[in-house]
């Protein structure tokens, strides 16, 4: 496994928001509505993301399996379409991805990603504070948990970023075009800076991005 199978697989639970916005489940869609204004911690570019804010999250029906093809998730992540189909075929073969019964689309295992981002991702891809740069924030400096247990005085952790509006400590992002996905995705930021929180943070500081994780992935595992 890759870490950019994580990303890919948490880009997958944003797709499945997006779809439960557009048909009405407001419980899957529930960790949205609590992702703050101004979650953009980058100069911001007309390339940033494909749709307005008012359609951010919505996809029309006829478009929902272009939308999961390989083209589309590797034009939305920036991870080539070689490799979105190697980490599917890996993710299905250990269980983390399972077709839709009815689409054929491929849907992320919310449940066993939820388990295996708490116990295990900071030992398979442990990360460790670098130096000094501009970046986008991560951890608890990310609008996702702005705030919250974060001491007065501690370095900001920044995935590097030229665009980049906060000034950290370096922390390698779980796959290296993890900035320009998360420009294109207010909740794949929000999740993949809560994922950093559990992987470098101290057990208390784990706790809390946990539980916000499990209002992403959790919902999203009761509908499946």
């Amino acid at each position: 496994m890759k870490s950019q199978d994580i990303g890919l697989l948490l880009k997958l639970v944003s797709l499945r928001h997006q779809e439960a916005a557009l048909s009405g489940h407001q419980h899957i869609g529930k960790a949205l509505l609590s992702l703050p204004d101004g979650w953009q911690d980058w100069e911001l570019s007309g390339d940033d993301t494909q749709h307005d804010d008012e359609g951010l999250w919505r996809y029309e029906e006829e478009r929902l399996k272009e939308c999961y093809s390989v083209r589309a998730l590797a034009a939305e992540t920036g991870i080539s379409k070689s490799q979105i189909s190697l980490s599917l075929n890996r993710c299905i073969e250990v269980g983390l991805v399972r077709k839709d019964r009815k689409t054929g689309v491929p849907r992320a295992n919310a449940r066993a990603l939820f388990d295996f981002i708490v116990h295990g991702l900071r030992y398979v891809f442990p990360a460790r504070p670098g130096e000094i740069t501009r970046g986008i924030a991560t951890t608890f400096a990310a609008p996702v948990l702005k705030g919250q247990l974060y001491s007065a005085g501690e370095l900001l952790l920044v995935w590097p970023d030229p665009r980049g509006n906060s000034k950290g400590q370096a922390v390698e992002p779980l796959f290296k075009t993890a900035t320009y996905a998360v420009r294109r995705d207010k909740e794949l930021y929000a999740m993949l800076a809560l994922v950093d929180a559990i992987r470098l943070g101290h057990p208390r500081e784990s706790k809390v991005a946990a539980e916000q994780l499990s209002q992403h992935l959790m919902t999203d595992a009761r509908s499946q």
